[in-house]
Formats: structure tokens, C-alpha cells, sequence
């Protein structure tokens, strides 16, 4: 029998880093995931990656993750150029004008992920189990009771759910959730352009949804999530290499001069969800067990990290009794909130940005063009884009 402080259920990102800042402060952690370890990264870009905010560095340098991160694979983006394609609207600004080192970094998810295990192993106050399974979770009052599908059982005071967004143990619990399918695909890939990328994070909204190129380490190679029709991305796939080369040169409009496509290309259906519901119990939703969000901001895995470093904050906090309902309740709240006011957001720019209809080009262009020139809104909007 394993006892622990608290169980997490999903060894991604979000769940990691939660374990990571329990570990530190002495809170005993086991961490359970079904699928294997993460390998060494290899020199290929892996396909999924994140926008990290310059929180979220703040967050992984405190847990002493960042040094493996940059070791390994990041790349620091200092310029932002969005675009609406059907309009003139434009906005771009960069790190001198916000008086930053950089906007922030784009990491490979998979980096992300091996950074925070090797720091984990370092912790004696850490359990990691991957290729493993839990049967069934029941809960008392005071404690959750997790039996593993070997048959061995582990006691926790408190379970939390980063197993993604098709949660089980969100299902389990039956804790409501709101749910919109955004009608998008995300196919994403990876892409060499003639042109350097200069630092630079593109994003144009083009008709059917928004392509974004992300610089990666290698000055001439992008990660591209191009968010479209499923008709469209159906299209896209099947397409070959040179077909598929010039539709994302067209779509980018040239910026980077031609593109050569470098990985295979994999997309998946976009949906929002928000559960009403975070915590039931001794039982706490964290990440995209909690909430999804369209990918045109990059904001999904920042959100999840700012649910872990709140958690940390309040579990790591002086109370007398370890996970109170008033600590969870706190947890409960606060994030929603944050989680709405994002989601909410996201989902008024694709509103704006969907479509080719007159007023709302006029509304884009217009909106773009007198935010890229009026200096105080555009340090607003900048800061809000980089999650500062």
C-alpha cells in the first residue's frame, strides 16, 4: 500500500509541474499515467508545442526546469505580427517596446514534459508511475482511495485530475460540463521557409480560421497550427507535399518566402469545455480536465499552468488542515473565473475573425489598424496577448 499527500491521475505537463511544486515544499506526491515515460528528445521537432508566457518561464525557472528546457530546445520569439487576410487590418509590436528580453518561448510539449520528470526524479518526496492504471477511486470524508488495476491500493488526501480533456475521473465524479464544438480542425505540422523567421510569432485570420507560424530554434523552421473548416482540413490532408507547400505559402501570404514541409501533418477537432464543476470532495480538476480552449492564442497550456501554480500556492500555505474545503473552494473560484474571462474571449475573436461578411471586415480592419496606432491600447493589448 502507497500513501501520499496527494495523487495525481496524468503525467502531462500540467500535472507534472503541479507534482513538482508539491515535491519541493515536502508534500508527498504520487503521479499516475498510463502511458510510458518520456524519451530523450530526438533531433526531430516534436508536432504538439506551446506559446509559454513569460509567467510561465517565471513558474518552471522557480521549479529549477527551465535550464534542461533551453538546454534542450526553445526558442525566444521577440516579434508579433497578427493579420486579418480579407482586411487591412494589421497589429504588430515587439519585446523593446514592452521593455522585455523577449514575448515569451516556443517549446515542444515533449521538452517541456522530459525537463519536469528528470527534475522530479530528484525528489524524494515523489512517486512517479508511468504504464500504469488505476481500476477504481472511491473517497471518505478525509481521504480518496485509489486501487490500481495490479490490485495494489494507494491513500491519498487528495486526488487531482490532470488526465486531459476527455477526463475520466470528471466523468466518474459527475461533475457537469459546458461543452461547444468550435467547428474547427487544428492541423498541425512543421515547416522550413527560404526566409528566416526572425524571431518572429505570425498569426493571419484568414476566412475559414487562423494560421499561426512559431518559430522554432532553427532560424528558418516553424511549427504551423492552422485552424480551419473539417472540410477544409480534410482537404489539406490529403493533398501532397507540393500542393500543401504552396497553399500554406499563399495562406501566410509569402511572409517567409517558399515552404518546404518537413513532418507528416496530424489534426484534431477543437472544442471548448468548461466544467462547472472543479471539485467534488477530496477530487480537483486541473488543465484540460478542467477546461479546453481554441488554440488561435496559444493560451490552453498557460492556463493550465496558472491552475498548478495556484494549487501549489494555496496547498503549500500554512493551514491547519492539509487540502481544506475552503483551500479547494478558493482553488474552485478563483480559476474559473480566469478560465471564463479566456474562453469567453477566445470565443468573441473567432466570432469576429469567422467569415467574410462586410461589416465585420470593416469592424477587423478598423479595430487592428487603431489598436497598431494608438500606443497606450496597443501596450494593452500586447500585454494581454503575452499573458503579463
Amino acid at each position: 500500500m502507497k500513501q501520499a499527500q496527494v495523487c495525481i491521475v496524468g503525467g502531462g505537463c500540467v500535472g507534472l509541474t503541479l507534482a513538482l511544486g508539491l515535491a519541493k515544499a515536502d508534500i508527498s506526491v504520487v503521479v499516475l499515467d498510463g502511458a510510458p515515460t518520456q524519451a530523450l528528445p530526438t533531433d526531430e521537432y516534436g508536432l504538439r508545442v506551446s506559446a509559454l508566457s513569460i509567467a510561465s518561464q517565471t513558474l518552471l525557472e522557480q521549479l529549477n526546469v527551465w535550464p534542461e528546457i533551453i538546454a534542450q530546445r526553445a526558442c525566444a520569439y521577440t516579434h508579433m505580427d497578427v493579420r486579418d487576410a480579407d482586411s487591412f487590418g494589421k497589429i504588430a509590436f515587439n519585446n523593446e517596446q514592452l521593455e522585455l528580453e523577449h514575448l515569451g518561448h516556443i517549446v515542444e510539449n515533449d521538452i517541456i514534459r522530459y525537463a519536469l520528470i528528470k527534475e522530479l526524479e530528484q525528489q524524494p518526496s515523489a512517486t512517479l508511475m508511468f504504464d500504469t492504471q488505476y481500476q477504481q477511486i472511491h473517497q471518505s470524508e478525509s481521504d480518496v482511495f485509489i486501487t490500481l488495476k495490479s490490485g495494489e491500493p494507494i491513500i491519498a488526501k487528495l486526488l487531482v485530475a490532470a488526465d486531459g480533456a476527455n477526463s475520466a475521473i470528471r466523468k466518474q465524479f459527475n461533475m457537469a460540463l459546458s461543452f461547444k464544438d468550435y467547428d474547427h480542425h487544428a492541423l498541425v505540422a512543421t515547416v522550413k521557409t527560404k526566409e528566416p523567421h526572425a524571431n518572429t510569432a505570425r498569426q493571419v485570420f484568414l476566412p475559414t480560421g487562423p494560421l499561426a507560424f512559431l518559430p522554432l530554434s532553427d532560424a528558418n523552421t516553424h511549427s504551423i497550427v492552422w485552424s480551419t473548416s473539417p472540410n477544409h482540413c480534410d482537404e489539406l490532408l490529403a493533398m501532397d507535399d507540393c500542393a500543401f507547400n504552396k497553399a500554406v505559402m499563399a495562406a501566410i501570404d509569402g511572409q517567409c518566402g517558399l515552404c518546404e514541409v518537413q513532418s507528416k501533418r496530424v489534426a484534431f477537432p477543437l472544442k471548448m469545455r468548461y466544467a462547472q464543476q472543479w471539485v467534488s470532495g477530496k477530487v480537483v480538476l486541473i488543465g484540460d480536465a478542467a477546461h479546453t480552449i481554441h488554440p488561435l492564442a496559444g493560451l490552453g497550456m498557460n492556463l493550465g499552468l496558472k491552475d498548478a501554480a495556484y494549487l501549489i500556492e494555496l496547498l503549500t500555505s500554512n493551514n491547519k488542515e492539509f487540502a481544506s474545503t475552503r483551500t479547494l473552494r478558493d482553488y474552485e473560484r478563483t480559476r474559473k473565473l480566469d478560465a471564463q474571462k479566456h474562453i469567453a474571449m477566445m470565443q468573441g475573436l473567432k466570432e469576429l475573425f469567422e467569415g467574410a461578411n462586410p461589416f465585420k471586415k470593416l469592424i477587423r480592419g478598423v479595430g487592428l489598424s487603431l489598436v497598431d496606432n494608438l500606443g497606450p491600447i496597443k501596450h494593452l493589448f500586447a500585454k494581454e496577448a503575452i499573458g503579463k
